[in-house]
């Protein structure tokens, strides 16, 4: 909540100020600010900081804009940005609805401008250091190693019979996902295949893959869950995008899945090699489809060192909505699909989304040692001497 408290003390004024600069008393604007964090991941504190604002600031709204822009900027590129432009529209929404709307064209100037501005900051995401590019190579190590680990991974999940759709990497085939659906297969899920050869992330994928999950939903009579690793969950978020109705959740690993326009990656070169044209350039309206946020529930699997895609591509706004999660796992971004924590979690976020359960971004016994999460706690609990034991609900 750190960096959040950054960002929303100063936020949640400007909010405000933007309340009582269209003629909203301090209390009124105060209590419609508290509504649009409603679904907020962090509402409790954020309502802490709404109710020390004690005094009428529209007359500096200029200032708290330029700070708040300030700040984002300092802090860095961050998908969690976009709750700021939805919160900071719905309130201009519910403000001017029904009037004129020249009456607010200073109020939709200061929402195009922060928009505008948070996008260029956004566009500031740098490619993958050398380091960890290098260290890529590592999957060598991963991909051998599972054969060993697999059988020791724990198996307590009960997928009981759920469909599940895998869709492999760039350049991937179904071999990719192979010990994922192994995995999965073997706590009960029902896994399907994409079937449709190497992944070349084209959009002449899309149709048979529409066909695809509305055949996978007609046997079952049921929702499906898609899981896409790297370029497998960029189709995955836009089935989830165009089939609502269909789709039970989405679950991405190590997925480039926003800003993708925009993005940095030795990958470029690859896929401009193959495909002849620029990838912007081929898939310009494909791309803009990964931009909304599905309305299903959304895990990103990531890693701080991927060396392929920047991972803060891989994340979601877990701001924007309660059923967003971002899970940080150890590992190379083409080791993933022999990665026993990437294993672990798919499994476990598949059934806690599935039942409505809640997850912690850890498990129980020796799962915990698998994530980034439980040391940063350990070393919190070391230096505090309190202990902390993070717990699957």
């Amino acid at each position: 909540m750190e960096e959040t408290q950054i960002i929303y003390k100063i936020f949640t004024r400007l909010a405000v100020a933007l309340g009582t600069l269209n003629g909203l008393s301090l209390k009124e604007a105060k209590k419609l600010t508290n509504l649009q964090f409603k679904e907020h991941l962090f509402q409790k504190e954020i309502k802490v900081l709404i109710s020390a604002i004690k005094k009428d600031e529209h007359e500096i709204i200029e200032q708290l804009l330029e700070k708040t822009i300030l700040v984002c900027d300092e802090l860095g590129p961050n998908r969690d940005y976009i709750t700021l432009i939805k919160i900071l529209k719905n309130i201009g929404v519910s403000i001017s609805e029904g009037h004129d709307q020249n009456e607010y064209k200073y109020t939709n100037s200061i929402l195009d401008r922060f928009q505008k501005k948070i996008k260029a900051i956004n566009k500031k995401i740098p490619l993958p250091p050398l380091f960890n590019m290098m260290m890529e190579s590592r999957s060598l190590i991963e991909w051998s190693s599972i054969y060993c680990l697999y059988p020791f991974i724990p198996k307590r999940i009960k997928g009981k019979g759920k469909p599940v759709l895998l869709i492999p990497p760039y350049l991937g085939d179904d071999f990719s996902t192979s010990f994922v659906r192994k995995y999965l297969k073997s706590l009960g899920f029902t896994t399907y295949k994409w079937e449709l050869g190497f992944n070349m992330v084209k959009s002449h994928y899309i149709p048979r893959l529409e066909e695809k999950l509305a055949d996978i939903y007609q046997e079952h009579q049921e929702k499906v869950s898609i899981v896409g690793w790297s370029g497998g969950g960029i189709f995955a978020k836009i089935m989830a995008n165009r089939h609502p109705n269909q789709v039970e959740q989405i679950l991405t690993i190590g997925s480039p899945i926003w800003g993708v326009m925009d993005m940095k990656t030795p990958l470029y070169g690859l896929l401009e090699f193959f495909r002849g044209k620029s990838l912007k350039e081929r898939n310009e309206r494909f791309l803009a489809e990964l931009e909304p946020i599905p309305i299903v529930p959304v895990t990103c699997i990531y890693t701080k060192t991927d060396g392929l895609v920047p991972w803060k591509h891989c994340m979601e706004a877990a701001t924007y909505r309660k059923n967003i999660k971002n899970i940080e796992v150890f590992g190379s971004h083409t080791g993933m699909g022999a990665n026993a924590s990437v294993l672990l979690v798919t499994a476990n976020m598949l059934s806690a989304n599935i039942q409505g359960k809640k997850i912690r971004d850890v498990g129980s016994n020796i799962e915990r040692y698998l994530y980034p999460n439980f040391w940063k706690k350990a070393i919190k609990t070391f230096k505090t001497k309190k202990p902390i034991v993070p717990v699957i609900k």
